[in-house]
């Protein structure tokens, strides 16, 4: 090798086995945690896990309410819902973007081809003519095939922090992908069950506007025959009209219901019709687990975690601007006067040499860019932790609302059934004609307000099923995040199927 060009390379390898890493190394932020849920039901084991396997929710989350039309809507939100897709693509990028910061590990390497024409002065061809060359015109033919490398060696770790930082995003990211899926698995859900009850509604008024178109042809019956008044026939009239413009009221909720499914899923509303139907019981047991096992359940702890890594390597690269950068080049070529000699072993050239380079004065802004840096890390922290905070609170009042509502769906049912007791007596007092037709009403109207209050419970049970399943993560796991190796795909998805290392 040629002494220069193997000292170079000395100097090359020195530096390199006498670079250090700058910046923090990296730890999980502490999170304010609990041992157990507060508002777990007492005496129920139904909804606490013996092992932490058990706390888990298997599969696909929304099966576990055995309801086949939700199954398969549910199943186009992924593939269909544009916003799902707006977080892949949002994705996709950044995973891109490993590949460019990757790139600066290697060099850079590149061919320049070129000719050109040099006429020398009147006084240059005299003192050739002089010499004995004859030079013509005094224009020159100057072509050349000329290949460069440029290498920036990652003494202070500059590129390994830049990759480190777009893997932790793009991991962050991929996190984002599956909170757009719960988010809109979850409301399409709820919007499912608000249907539902909408359509239990609207069979109760149904079922009512029966009634009372009886109880009116009752009532003109009696009046005919001298026994009631005009006024309970305008009483009896005005009830019936009432509920039926309640009960057209209702069309507007449902349809409204059933276009929001439709754009859930990704088609026109136009393009969606589901049949009435009713929710058919309470929500299944739902198994909990422990709290401390929501920050690798949670898509939004995991992707507010890996942001906190990303700041993290941040504040090392704002460090590295401290250091000198060693830029290593290199060419070779050829260049001659014709491109008849271009191909010579006369015409070769070539060049090679490190240079560096230090910021000596820049009047506070390195400092300045890192203690911005160190600023994002920490509101990056706080905002890991408040995620954590608020998935505690989202679990613990669903858990409560559940609870509650349990209790009070039981007291309800035995209010209907009084109700609906109260109404037949009432009637046959009506009947014999020793109670007023305004009793009557009174006694319907209650019976009416119970029945739907049982209804609208009905509804806030599975929807709060519903939102205690994406309280806790839709059986979604940390592990289920792309590692780097598998970042490094082309085609890698936000959601593996194998354990992800971070």
């Amino acid at each position: 090798m040629n002494p220069r060009i193997a000292g170079v390379a000395a100097a090359a390898a020195l530096l390199l086995n006498t670079a250090c890493t700058v910046g923090p190394r990296y730890t999980r932020p502490t999170t304010p945690m609990t041992p157990t849920f507060k508002e777990l039901p007492p005496g129920n084991d139904q909804w606490k896990a013996s092992t932490p396997r058990d706390g888990e929710i298997k599969g696909k989350w929304w099966e576990i309410f055995n309801d086949p039309q939700l199954n398969a809507l549910e199943e186009s939100v992924e593939i269909s819902n544009q916003n799902v897709k707006l977080a892949e693509a949002n994705f996709r990028a950044a995973r891109a973007a490993i590949a460019l910061n990757r790139a600066g590990y290697y060099p850079t390497i590149g061919v320049t081809t070129s000719t050109s024409l040099a006429e020398s002065g009147g006084a240059a061809r005299a003192t050739t003519a002089t010499n004995g060359r004859i030079v013509g015109t005094g224009i020159t033919q100057l072509p050349s095939i000329s290949f460069g490398a440029t290498w920036e060696p990652d003494l202070w770790g500059r590129v390994r922090l830049s990759v480190e930082n777009a893997t932790e995003t793009t991991q962050a990211l991929a996190g984002d992908v599956q909170s757009a899926r719960l988010s809109y698995q979850a409301t399409l859900a709820m919007d499912y069950y608000l249907l539902l009850s909408t359509d239990m509604q609207l069979k109760l008024l149904d079922d009512t506007i029966e009634a009372y178109s009886k109880a009116l042809t009752l009532t003109l019956n009696r009046y005919q025959g001298g026994v009631a008044s005009q006024a309970d026939v305008a009483q009896a009239r005005t009830q019936l009209e009432t509920t039926r413009a309640e009960r057209t009221d209702l069309d507007v909720a449902r349809a409204q219901y059933e276009h929001a499914i439709a754009v859930l899923t990704g088609q026109p509303p136009a393009n969606l019709s589901i049949p009435h139907g009713s929710i058919t019981g309470p929500p299944p047991p739902i198994p909990v687990g422990l709290p401390s096992q929501l920050l690798e359940r949670r898509p939004d702890i995991a992707s507010a975690e890996r942001r906190v890594a990303a700041a993290n390597a941040e504040i090392g690269l704002a460090e590295t601007a401290y250091y000198p950068t060693l830029t290593i080049s290199a060419s070779a070529g050829l260049q001659s006067q014709s491109w008849s000699n271009l191909f010579t072993w006369p015409a070769r050239f070539w060049s090679v040499g490190p240079s560096l380079s230090q910021t000596l004065f820049d009047f506070g802004k390195r400092r300045a860019q890192v203690q911005q840096t160190e600023a994002t890390y920490d509101a990056a922290v706080a905002n890991y932790r408040q995620s954590v905070l608020m998935a505690l609170q989202e679990v613990e009042d669903n858990l409560n609302a559940l609870h509650v509502l349990a209790v009070e769906a039981a007291q309800q049912d035995v209010a209907v059934r009084e109700a609906e007791r109260s109404v037949e007596l009432e009637l046959a007092r009506y009947k014999g004609g020793t109670d007023s037709y305004l009793n009557v009403i009174t006694t319907q109207t209650i019976a009416l307000n119970d029945e739907r209050t049982a209804v609208t419970i009905r509804q806030r049970q599975m929807v709060a099923a519903v939102n205690l399943i994406s309280a806790l993560g839709g059986g979604w796991n940390a592990s289920l995040l792309p590692n780097p190796d598998q970042l490094r795909q082309t085609n890698a998805s936000p959601v593996t199927t194998t354990s992800g290392s971070k």
